[in-house]
């Protein structure tokens, strides 16, 4: 459908896009959606992360829990942007019995 339209079409888009918007609220909005993307591929390459070692571990009857970590992990919007980072909520995936 993208594929069809043609440069006018696309120019008419953009203005109607940046009336509705304005020029000042684009940078802003086109941020805030870059952090949500990065946000998104980092959870996702540490749910992978995750689920491959949760495979890759044997689980043993006679072996101790583990025990939980000393730090929450918390997600950040950006490197060293502390103000948005937010703790993670985690289950404990381990079986008790």
């Amino acid at each position: 459908m993208i594929g069809n339209l043609k440069p006018l079409e696309i120019l008419l888009i953009i203005a109607v896009i940046v009336l509705l918007f304005g020029a000042k609220k684009l940078p802003e909005m086109a941020r805030s959606l870059g952090k949500s993307a990065r946000i998104l591929k980092s959870e996702a390459k540490a749910m992978k992360k995750d689920g491959e070692a949760e495979n890759t571990a044997a689980p043993v009857a006679d072996q101790a829990p583990q025990q939980p970590a000393a730090a929450p992990r918390t997600i950040q919007a950006a490197p060293g942007d502390v103000t948005s980072a937010r703790p993670v909520n985690e289950t404990n995936r381990t079986t008790q019995g």
